[in-house]
């Protein structure tokens, strides 16, 4: 079974994911073929060249062209980009991969979901760091119990790109766009490993008191483009940022649990600092993606962390790659990702994270935006 892949978006995450499917053939003998048959964008020329570079066969302007085209469809698009292609292509029977945060806003994310139950074909969502091989190990020690009842789950997500006042305004400034910024950019991916790994343990968020961020209140606009819709406004120009900067929250699980969550785009000397962080009865771990191969781990009866390399041959995901000990970087887990999602399109079986999964984080955000807003504590809907 050949896949016929339809990509709206080149960039960042197109790359991303046009890599992962290069090495699928290669580590992953039993994953579906895939073509790579048409990329999606709005500037011909750079999509000419994009298609060239990323090995695809033909391009189109109009994504509304290809959605009932193709036999799976990644949206990698700006947030705002997301609902529309997203919910056509389901309708059409497509399965659909789609960037995070699902929707800039809740209402948007249930009208997807809503899509997708409908559709009753595979719509996952791209919460990448839920295939990290010791992300993965730890959520299976938390599900044997080896940490016992949970107490603490404590997550941040620290970058420094925005640090400077004069960097250029983008479409990730603008809430009519992105929704939010540190919030859904980056809380969204702490708030899914929050449910992946405690999920079952602590259950949902129940309540959360949020507190929301803007450092630098407009930005210039680049005049060569760099923001997304510019209209060559004189370099002088600048535009209001609408999102929030950095966010703090804390929250409480079902079970009791006391969680923290925190991210900042003003997080000088951090360029992609994700940590977590849980406690139980029992013991407690600890994660930074920037020591991605390595688990912390403290269990009864030892004094302090050990600190777990998890590169074993039965470690999830490590035997497709080298000998044990030789690590794997964060592009890896795209190939884990597209491994799962096109594997259940071929096998017409349920994949996770899925949209229902993308709607419940996208409750916890709106919820930590009408706190900041109240001032107070407020439950998730």
């Amino acid at each position: 079974m050949t896949l016929d892949v339809g990509m709206l978006g080149y960039r960042f995450m197109g790359k991303a994911h046009s890599n992962a499917l290069d090495r699928l053939p290669m580590f992953f003998p039993d994953a579906p073929e895939t073509n790579r048959d048409v990329l999606v964008g709005r500037d011909e020329e750079a999509l000419a060249e994009a298609a060239d570079t990323l090995g695809f066969d033909r391009i189109a302007t109009d994504w509304r062209d290809v959605v009932d085209e193709v036999d799976v469809f990644y949206n990698l698009a700006p947030n705002h980009v997301h609902p529309e292609p997203s919910v056509a292509a389901l309708e059409a029977g497509t399965p659909v991969f789609c960037e995070k945060p699902l929707a800039p806003t809740l209402e948007a994310a249930e009208e997807m979901a809503t899509a997708a139950a409908d559709a009753a074909v595979p719509a996952g969502v791209a919460f990448n760091y839920r295939f990290v091989p010791a992300l993965r190990y730890a959520r299976n020690l938390i599900r044997a119990g080896e940490l016992g009842e949970i107490y603490h789950f404590r997550g941040k997500y620290l970058q420094d790109w925005l640090v400077d006042p004069e960097a250029p305004w983008s479409w990730r400034n603008d809430e009519e766009m992105a929704g939010s910024g540190a919030l859904g950019d980056l809380g969204a991916h702490t708030i899914d490993l929050a449910r992946f790994l405690i999920g079952d343990a602590a259950g949902e968020v129940d309540r959360v008191s949020g507190h929301l961020r803007t450092f630098v209140e407009e930005r210039p606009v680049d005049s060569g483009g760099g923001s997304l819709e510019s209209d060559g406004a004189d370099a002088a120009e600048t535009r209001a940022v609408t999102v929030d900067d950095a966010y703090s929250a804390l929250a409480e699980f079902e079970n009791g649990a006391m969680g923290t969550f925190e991210a900042s785009r003003f997080a000088n000397g951090y360029k992609n600092d994700h940590a977590i962080e849980i406690e139980g009865s029992r013991g407690s771990l600890r994660f930074d993606l920037e020591r991605l191969n390595e688990l912390e781990v403290r269990l009864d009866g030892n004094r302090g962390f050990e600190t777990i390399l998890v590169t074993d041959a039965d470690d999830p995901y490590v035997e497709h790659w080298w000998p044990p000990g030789h690590v794997l970087g964060w592009e890896h887990l795209f190939v884990h990702e597209n491994y799962e999602f096109l594997s259940a399109i071929a096998e017409g079986s349920a994949y996770e994270p899925n949209f229902g999964d993308g709607v419940a984080v996208q409750r916890v955000l709106a919820a930590i935006e009408r706190s900041d807003e109240r001032g107070e504590w407020v439950s998730v809907e």
